[in-house]
């Protein structure tokens, strides 16, 4: 997918797009830089938007061909109907395309979608490639995650097409000292490069609804969780993950549930934690356990891999998340607005199955409708 391929050696770029404001500060993208305005600007068909680190990227024309590397920017794109656009993510397995087969005539076809990150890394060479229109990508998570250069970063913007995007997953970066979106203030922002408010409007709107729904059922104690990616499956050890205020954590904090990690002074796996073994989670011994899996989890597997081994683990059977019951599946680390209903409602009944049961917690077909403009 994209257009064809451009040579290292003789480098174009897109016309129609180009960056405005540059950043300040102590680096290309240090975050030092005063934010001219949240909305978009637009003049006879070309408009800007504004969106820290990077600051203010002009287009001439919507991008017809687009990829980010993280899932929730994916998610987004595709909630405003920009799926075809999509040609590349930074790991496949890691984006939950699976859930949209549930809303009629929504699909990505994840095997169309070049992996950026190969042979432990990405070179610059993809992004000539796949010559996108516009990468939504935090500038600052090539350079600090993925170990690009600042002067590659500014190569690729320069030559095929910039880069706009905000590392929102998690707040635990000590590189991320510029501002922080919540989930639907990034995907305002995404909204305004695709011209497509209407939908992100309408998105909103029903998410809001959806939320004030589910709190109104939640009981006036909730329980103290511990989020946790196993080390190896069948799982003798963890990796923890702090709830924090990160995208990834959109629906265990939706759901108003207590961190039994930070409680006790566990360090996120993100900010150089350490796995954890059942001793010390039995030292903690949380209300429920919630554990985090990428790719496509169904219930069977679920239950024959994590929950029947921890049932049957001398350790781990004494925890009181097992014998309670309360041993959940935590989703996907990478949420849109997409992903987030379908990873809110899974929560939702997992931990309060009394009163969420196996019900859709939100109506497919209307979210669908959305997606195709319908709105």
């Amino acid at each position: 997918m994209g257009r064809a391929g451009r040579s290292l050696e003789n480098p174009t770029r897109r016309d129609a797009i180009k960056y405005g404001t540059a950043v300040a500060g102590g680096g290309l993208f240090a975050g030092c830089i005063t934010d001219p305005g949240s909305e978009s600007s637009s003049d006879e068909g070309s408009y800007s938007v504004t969106m820290e680190p990077v600051g203010t990227v002009e287009f001439d024309s919507v991008p017809e061909t687009w990829f980010p590397y993280t899932g929730d920017y994916a998610d987004m794109g595709v909630a405003l109907g920009q799926a075809d656009g999509l040609s590349a993510i930074g790991v496949k397995a890691r984006f939950g395309s699976h859930l949209y087969e549930d809303l009629p005539g929504v699909s990505v076809d994840k095997d169309d979608l070049t992996e950026l990150w190969e042979d432990g890394g990405t070179g610059r060479e993809i992004f000539y490639e796949l010559g996108a229109d516009v990468h939504v990508i935090d500038p600052n998570f090539m350079i600090n995650r993925v170990d690009w250069s600042e002067a590659y970063v500014e190569e690729i913007s320069d030559r095929v097409a910039p880069f706009i995007g905000n590392t929102i997953f998690s707040r635990v970066y000590d590189w991320h000292d510029y501002a922080e979106y919540s989930m639907y203030e990034a995907f305002e922002k995404v909204a305004q490069v695709f011209q497509a408010t209407e939908r992100y409007e309408a998105f909103e709107q029903y998410h809001d609804e959806i939320l004030e729904d589910v709190r109104s059922r939640l009981p006036v104690e909730t329980p103290d969780i511990a989020i946790l990616y196993p080390k190896s499956i069948p799982p003798e050890s963890f990796y923890p993950y702090r709830i924090g205020s990160g995208t990834q954590s959109k629906h265990w904090n939706d759901l108003e549930v207590g961190d039994a990690l930070a409680q006790h002074d566990v360090t996120d796996t993100q900010a150089g934690g350490g796995a954890i073994d059942y001793e010390t989670l039995l030292e903690i011994d949380p209300d429920a356990l919630a554990i985090r899996l990428q790719g496509e989890i169904t219930e069977e597997y679920f239950d024959s891999e994590i929950r029947s081994h921890l049932e049957d683990h001398d350790v781990a059977s004494e925890l009181q998340a097992v014998q309670n019951d309360r041993v959940i599946y935590g989703g996907l680390t990478y949420q849109g607005p997409i992903i987030h209903l379908f990873q809110l409602e899974r929560a939702a009944q997992g931990l309060y199955p009394d009163e969420f049961g196996d019900e859709p917690l939100f109506d497919r077909q209307h979210v669908a409708d959305i997606v195709a403009g319908e709105v």
